[in-house]
């Protein structure tokens, strides 16, 4: 009986000395290390609405550690992908972040049979910066100023508008089906390499509609360059209180609420996972982002770590449904 009890003593100490040892190797992980930079991943061109966001994140960030160099990388392409297995892949030690939307870990494991990356277990969430939305928007020529005048166009016009997307598989080509499958339409998929090509496609007349994100919507329709037929969420938009949502024109199913965060690699302890996702929820309510923020119509949020992985797993149910029911596949 002694014995057993010395046994089970023993084993509990050893317990005990492995939890608080790896919390004393935790504890003592130091970020950002001296001379080593942090490296913000953007999957977007450079003078996106995202990689903009990201750079005043950057610059906000280094301020808090007092000057440490904060870099933005540009990694764009493949819907994001080309950025995500860049983080994915890199070391667990906070100098590699991700800043993405929606689509790397909630969309595109429905959409791609095969990945390079595993979206859940290749990342950790950090923080959701910014919740965002799109705005369904027309070329200032189209013959259509409303969503009913769009519909009845396409339908006495079969394959006459052609869409603009930033990426097959994205948010901007997941709302162009589902407005087709839900109002009987067909339009032409035109899809472009990133959002500044897609809007200039819109602003040149080479393709007629597009479902824009919010910040270069709202930019757009102020300079006359564009003209707002629907936003696609459940509410207006505070920035463009005039402009009906496309579920007010009679469509529904076109209003799930985008966002943009931040990930670290996979397997990040915990102690640094809350020690980065407590700062960057810290810069993302400041002044300088919040008025950012609102410019651009988008919303705030700072959710920090554990909420925003119960977001990303809600959303990735969602658009998983919302996908299937499309058929949409890619390779």
């Amino acid at each position: 009986m002694a014995q057993k009890i010395a046994r089970r003593s023993y084993m509990l100490l050893g317990t005990v000395a492995l939890v608080f040892g790896s919390q004393s190797i935790w504890a003592n992980e130091v970020w950002p290390q001296p001379g080593k930079a942090v490296r913000i991943v953007v999957p977007f061109p450079a003078g996106s609405g995202s990689d903009v966001n990201a750079r005043l994140l950057a610059k906000l960030i280094s301020d808090e550690l007092k000057g440490h160099p904060v870099v933005v990388d540009n990694k764009p392409g493949a819907s994001t992908i080309i950025g995500a297995q860049d983080v994915a892949k890199s070391p667990a030690d906070g100098h590699t972040l991700l800043y993405t939307i929606v689509v790397t870990h909630t969309q595109n494991p429905h959409l791609y049979a095969k990945l390079p990356y595993d979206a859940k277990n290749d990342f950790t969430p950090l923080t959701q910066v910014m919740r965002s939305a799109t705005v369904l928007i027309a070329n200032p020529n189209a013959p259509f100023n409303n969503l009913k005048e769009l519909v009845a166009y396409a339908k006495n016009n079969p394959g006459k508008i052609d869409y603009a997307t930033y990426s097959p598989g994205s948010t901007s080509h997941l709302n162009a089906e589902i407005l087709q499958m839900r109002t009987g339409t067909k339009m032409l998929h035109v899809p472009y390499k990133g959002t500044a090509d897609a809007t200039r496609g819109l602003v040149a007349g080479d393709v007629q509609i597009y479902f824009d994100g919010t910040a270069s919507a709202v930019a757009l329709i102020k300079a006359g360059r564009a003209k707002g037929i629907g936003a696609a969420t459940a509410e207006r938009v505070p920035v463009l209180p005039n402009l009906p949502t496309i579920q007010e024109q009679g469509v529904d199913g076109i209003n799930i609420m985008g966002w943009q965060g931040v990930f670290g690699p996979g397997k990040m302890s915990p102690s640094l996972t809350q020690r980065i996702s407590s700062l960057i929820s810290k810069v993302s309510r400041s002044k300088e982002m919040l008025a950012l923020i609102e410019n651009q119509g988008n919303e705030p949020s700072g959710a920090a770590a554990e909420e925003f992985s119960k977001i990303v797993s809600g959303d990735s149910a969602k658009w998983g449904e919302v996908i299937k029911a499309s058929g949409i596949r890619l390779e």
